[in-house]
């Protein structure tokens, strides 16, 4: 590695520019058909002379660099922490660099299937041993049928001792050819020894999606992202499994879905629009202009729909809100989404990296642009800091199908707002930035005992938050009893979501907590608001046909 041949650098600046008669095959995050064509315009002379120049620099600064820094400077640490990162950065806050690893991981994911043992790992705090810990051992996995479970610390896997090593190297490690055998070592709370699990690796798939009925004729419908292949696939056998003819009223939740794959998102959506009806289109200075059109699902079209949308929302999940509230086919709830309206490209590199490019502006139906302003702030706030004094742009104002302003230029704005309650001091000082004194107190609540709970609705009982209020003071968190008595309700649901993920799974643990989640029994509320848009939506079909 003591070169990348230079050859990264040549091919971030130049490969773009020869990739202008060629074209280029994408698919990525954010890029609306996974076998669209890039065609750039071929360049001009002084564009030409201009690259060479610039080139020039960049072999002369690197030259300069690797023979007289003080230390040696390895080429991927140039390249791929410095120069292709930093001058993507002069761009947008979405243009990034994925060194290999992380684009062959961003491919996993978009596959939403590999091999190995079905499993996610997260790491401790260094707090707590900074070590790597089983997160969420998938139903039916092969890790949970051989008996790994969440809370258990990996000592080590096939003998190789994993404590304090980076995630990513014990993620490698698990994975591998279907069929083969993996010894994974860990330790377990409650457990004085280490136990040793064979596993066979097997084709492990993963789903974003969950339906379940929150009341007779009410379906909730989830979605989590759309970064994988699988996503529409999914909604449709989730509905049809239940019996879409029997739904008279939808709770679509997108809380916090990050976006990921448009054709995806426009796939969903399209569902539930009229055949042919516009979802989203997208212009970019060199990449052609796109329109598309909906794909409708017959027996999706009549029943009223009431979309939760938050911060978190964001790219195309902003892409199936905005264009059910276009279309008047959904009532939305919550708070004003992220406000991410570009689209990005996959352009692979050598050494199996890749650039995401924003190459186009997407635009709802009704022609919005949701996209907030990046150029006032640092990324950081971008990204981080909280939205204050961010009003919809009153030179973007747009009219959905029946004639409703709606307004562009920073996200989606809902029609009825709720604004989840804040964290409180106490919630803050005992569980900080994570959820990590629960997720160790369900380790120690079972211990070696086999997670069990006497159904799918427990609630935690007394004796249960007596421990762990006696587990948070061992842990030196300070807190009064008043305090904690004021927080109890809330302390309860933590700890329900926890202990039922143990004795069942994620799904179950959360469709636990979302019958008594406050926005969802208003989203129910709001259905009849969701049906007088459908009306409004017929009235408005009628009036074009005359």
């Amino acid at each position: 590695m003591k070169t990348i041949r230079i050859v990264l650098a040549i091919t971030l600046a130049a490969g773009l520019a020869l990739l202008a008669s060629h074209g280029l095959q994408v698919r990525a995050q954010g890029v609306p058909d996974p076998e669209a064509i890039v065609r750039r315009p071929a360049q001009s002379a002084s564009s030409s002379g201009q690259l060479d120049a610039g080139m020039r620099q960049v072999t002369d600064a690197y030259a300069l660099i690797e023979k007289n820094f003080a230390e040696d400077v390895p080429a991927d640490k140039a390249f791929y922490q410095g120069a292709i990162p930093g001058m993507l950065g002069t761009l947008d806050p979405h243009s990034s660099f994925l060194d290999p690893s992380e684009y062959a991981e961003m491919q996993r994911n978009q596959r939403a299937q590999y091999f190995g043992v079905g499993m996610l790992i997260t790491v401790d705090p260094p707090s707590v041993g900074g070590n790597t810990v089983a997160y969420e051992p998938f139903p039916g996995s092969p890790a949970q049928l051989a008996g790994l479970r969440r809370g258990d610390i990996i000592a080590a896997v096939d003998g190789a001792k994993t404590l304090g090593m980076d995630s990513k190297k014990v993620a490698e490690m698990l994975r591998g050819p279907r069929g083969t055998e993996v010894r994974v070592t860990v330790q377990r709370p409650g457990v004085p020894d280490p136990l040793t699990f064979a596993v066979t690796r097997g084709e492990i798939q993963t789903s974003k999606v969950d339906a379940y009925w929150l009341q007779p004729g009410v379906v909730y419908l989830g979605i989590t992202t759309f970064e994988a292949q699988n996503v529409s696939k999914d909604v449709e056998a989730a509905l049809a499994k239940l019996g879409e003819s029997k739904v008279t009223g939808m709770v679509f939740d997108l809380r916090g879905n990050p976006g990921g794959l448009v054709n995806e998102a426009v796939a969903v959506v399209g569902r539930f629009l009229r055949d042919g009806q516009v979802v989203v289109s997208d212009h970019g200075r060199a990449a052609p202009e796109r329109t598309y059109r909906a794909k409708a699902q017959p027996l999706a079209q009549d029943y009223p729909i009431v979309t939760m949308v938050n911060r978190g929302s964001a790219s195309a999940s902003e892409i199936v809100s905005g264009a059910l509230q276009d279309h008047d086919r959904a009532w939305l709830i919550g708070e004003g989404t992220f406000g991410k309206g570009l689209v990005q490209a996959q352009f692979p590199l050598s050494e199996g990296a890749a650039l995401l490019l924003t190459i186009a502006h997407y635009y709802t139906p009704s022609g919005r642009l949701i996209q907030r302003d990046y150029n006032n702030r640092s990324f950081f706030d971008y990204y981080y800091s909280p939205r204050k004094n961010e009003t919809p742009s009153e030179t973007d104002v747009k009219a959905t199908d029946s004639g409703r302003k709606v307004y562009g230029g920073g996200g989606i704005t809902p029609d009825e707002k709720y604004t989840p309650p804040l964290s409180n001091r106490f919630e803050a000082r005992v569980f900080g930035l994570s959820n990590e004194k629960v997720f160790h107190f369900g380790s120690l609540y079972f211990g070696a005992a086999q997670p069990a709970l006497p159904s799918p609705t427990w609630a935690p009982d007394a004796d249960t938050l007596d421990r762990f209020k006696a587990y948070l003071k061992s842990q030196q968190i300070s807190f009064t009893d008043e305090e904690f008595a004021a927080n109890r309700q809330w302390i309860s649901d933590q700890l329900r979501v926890e202990l039922i993920e143990r004795a069942y799974d994620k799904n179950t643990a959360m469709r636990a907590i979302m019958h008594d989640d406050p926005e969802v029994r208003k989203a129910i509320e709001s259905l009849p608001k969701a049906q007088a848009l459908l009306a409004r939506r017929g009235a408005t079909q009628r009036a074009a046909l005359k």
